[in-house]
């Protein structure tokens, strides 16, 4: 069904570069890249996969199963994302607040173009109805060069929720906490901008260069696009062993060595943030125990500091193995969405999450990701990112911080505040 060709690489920063310039003509575009992040957990260092052959799109009703189908029919490379508003196909939810991106609620394609670089090695599979397009294709690739931008229409943001009101919002979470409806609650809010326009590929490369994540992704579909720097990995799949990596807890970085040492330190000790990521991390390891072997879930790192370009993070490491009577669907639909984006407990953090935010979150804190052909995935949290309608000149990103019964609402003011620095820079 594919042809693999293999090319050594002498430039792989570059060439990334050229991949991504090159991979712009096509009306499908996902680009992945690790930025070189050292990691336990990684099977490339960049991806690329264009040109849908087939694809799915669909509303949340019945979307999981569709998927599933969609998967065991084609049994190939298939990328695309889950948007968190699927969690009304998985529980009684609605979303019923404001929508201005408009973005189906799943889509995947399957691509008839797949490039995966690991080091200097390139594995290029195309599907054999374009195999013979292989070598033109490289060859463009390698002489893609960088045009000159037009200056933009100055983009004007705005912020949905108002300082003000954000405090009262969080002291409303901070009732339902301490009458013990809940326990910890992930709330948000949006920045966004109309009658917006703007180069996607120029805002991903400034977006991506800043902040060199783990996680980041370029995607495409015709007029919808994503733009994630993203530090967070969801869950992923290779044979019987799942992972899933949720972050909680965040500090600021500083330029002085001593005043950053300083801030990570006080992140790892600091008794609010362990309590929000050991919360989050008991819950995804009742997630995974849905479809784990019995006695399999384990903690492998609990509350480890990783430090970014923009903040210190807090991410704990639990793995499974994989029961073989579930699937990889089974996987995703019983830990979606990611505890790191919902609270504890999750039915009734999003019902609460529902109420108060003013957005539909649509893609944001859903995820992306893809499938290979014998069901392995790996899938990032769609945060740190701006999503774009091109067609309705929107523009949006969002950002949130937990509450729990620590919280001050100033503080988690501040620290939405700074989750959003990198992409208001990028769009200012």
């Amino acid at each position: 069904m594919r042809t693999s060709i293999y090319k050594s690489i002498s430039d792989p920063k570059l060439f990334k570069e050229q991949l991504l310039l090159w991979s712009q003509q096509f009306r499908e575009i996902i680009y992945l890249d690790s930025n070189d992040y050292p990691q336990n957990y990684s099977s490339f260092d960049c991806v690329l996969a264009v040109d849908a052959f087939t694809s799915i799109k669909t509303d949340f009703h019945n979307a999981f199963e569709d998927l599933k189908q969609y998967q065991q029919n084609t049994k190939d490379w298939l990328f695309g994302y889950l948007s968190y508003d699927l969690k009304n196909d998985i529980e009684e939810l609605q979303s019923h607040n404001f929508d201005g991106l408009e973005f189906p609620d799943l889509y995947f394609f399957q691509p008839k173009k797949l490039f995966l670089l690991k080091g200097n090695e390139l594995e290029i599979q195309y599907l054999n109805m374009c195999d013979d397009e292989v070598e033109e294709d490289f060859e463009e690739i390698i002489e893609s060069r960088k045009s000159k931008v037009d200056i933009e229409a100055l983009v004007k943001i705005q912020q949905r929720i108002p300082k003000e009101n954000y405090l009262q919002k969080v002291a409303k979470i901070l009732e339902y906490i301490h009458r013990g409806d809940i326990y910890e609650a992930n709330f948000c809010m949006e920045f966004f901008a109309e009658n917006a326009i703007l180069d996607p590929f120029e805002k991903f490369s400034k977006l991506n260069e800043i902040s060199k994540p783990p996680f980041a992704v370029f995607f495409k579909n015709n007029t919808y696009f994503l733009l994630s720097a993203t530090p967070e990995r969801y869950v992923r799949k290779e044979g019987e062993l799942i992972v899933s990596q949720p972050i909680k807890g965040t500090a600021k970085r500083f330029l002085d060595p001593i005043e950053d040492e300083k801030s990570k330190n006080e992140l790892a000790t600091d008794a609010k943030e362990r309590s929000e990521n050991i919360m989050i991390t008991d819950l995804v390891r009742n997630d995974l125990s849905r479809t784990a072997q019995k006695g399999s879930v384990e903690v492998k790192e609990l509350c480890k500091i990783y430090s970014f370009m923009q903040v210190h993070q807090m991410i704990s490491t639990v793995i499974s193995k994989l029961d073989a009577q579930y699937s990889a669907l089974d996987v995703l639909k019983t830990t979606f969405p990611m505890g790191s984006m919902t609270g504890a407990p999750k039915i009734s953090v999003m019902k609460i999450i529902e109420e108060l935010e003013e957005t539909k979150r649509g893609l944001y804190s859903g995820a992306v990701g893809y499938f290979t052909p014998n069901g392995d995935f790996d899938f990032n949290v769609v945060i740190r990112s701006i999503l774009y309608n091109q067609e309705k000149q929107y523009v949006s990103f969002s950002v949130g911080s937990a509450i729990t019964s620590q919280s001050i609402p100033a503080k988690e003011y501040e620290e939405c505040l700074l989750k959003a620095k990198a992409m208001r820079e990028v769009l200012s």
